[in-house]
């Protein structure tokens, strides 16, 4: 998420694709062990190594210290308190406007063979994109690795993190990204729509043609994985997205908050219609 205001939005709901999208892996080291953090990695190493994480992979846990400021970030989270008007007036700011009508029409092939496949429509990618790291440019610098390994074994929701660092290792075994690429925000979300772990194991896929799924610098793989995301969630091929549309219910599992969901679905709005209204101008 944009850095400008992740402060705003993951004290709601983890922004990026669905904090739980998918169950975790039954995994069985205890949290916060007698023989603390170092203690944890050794058995969890063990349990990785079973379900068939190469010593490649395994190497990230190398050297692993707990993040406290990842701790303090997920006791930071309290409830949402601004209203639709005052954050949508906020994120959906006229540079971003510009910047998301560009990224349209530049990208414009792309998104049409996108849509097509995957019956998303390309004003919806672009909008969570652009909320989400400003096209890009703010997709965090924290350790991926060493983020979920710091909440798998805090107690607080340990499984599911041991879920998602096994993933996280995953990503490295198939060779989409290494372990230095893997940085994002401090509940381990990854690339330029900031998908979780467990996320991107089951919805990025290669739209470029180079065998792997890269959602860091690969803008084909991002928009087209992001698509495969709510289509996965259910998406109805030219259905509207606005609250009280069919979509709308599908933009929601993208981030639980309401009023994040509403911006992305009047951004998406507002896209499409400047979007639409300069291709005619052209």
């Amino acid at each position: 998420m944009s850095k400008i205001n992740a402060s705003a939005i993951v004290c709601v709901a983890f922004a990026g694709a669905a904090m739980f999208a998918s169950a975790s892996p039954a995994l069985a080291a205890k949290c916060n062990p007698p023989g603390g953090f170092s203690a944890f990695i050794s058995e969890f190493r063990k349990e990785a190594v079973a379900k068939g994480i190469s010593k490649n992979a395994l190497a990230a846990l190398d050297g692993l210290t707990v993040d406290d400021k990842v701790l303090a970030a997920d006791r930071r989270q309290h409830v949402f308190k601004q209203s639709f008007e005052q954050f949508s007036g906020r994120m959906i700011s006229q540079d971003r406007m510009k910047k998301g009508t560009f990224q349209l029409l530049k990208n414009a092939s792309l998104i049409n063979r996108i849509e097509d496949r995957f019956g998303v429509p390309g004003a919806v990618v672009v909008a969570i994109w652009g909320l989400e790291t400003d096209f890009g440019v703010n997709q965090g610098k924290m350790s991926v690795v060493r983020s979920t390994a710091t909440l798998a074994f805090d107690c607080r929701r340990s499984e599911k993190f041991q879920g998602e660092l096994l993933d996280a290792l995953r990503i490295i075994d198939r060779g989409d990204l290494t372990n230095a690429e893997m940085r994002g925000d401090w509940a381990g979300e990854i690339g330029q729509t900031q998908f979780l772990p467990s996320s991107y194991m089951k919805y990025a896929v290669d739209f470029d043609g180079n065998r792997h799924a890269d959602l860091v610098r690969s803008t084909a793989d991002v928009l087209a994985s992001t698509a495969n995301y709510l289509k996965g969630h259910g998406w109805q091929r030219g259905k509207g997205w606005s609250p009280g549309e069919p979509n709308f219910e599908v933009i929601k599992t993208w981030n639980k908050a309401e009023v994040y969901a509403k911006t992305i679905a009047a951004f998406a709005v507002k896209l499409d219609r400047a979007s639409n209204s300069r291709a005619k101008a052209q």
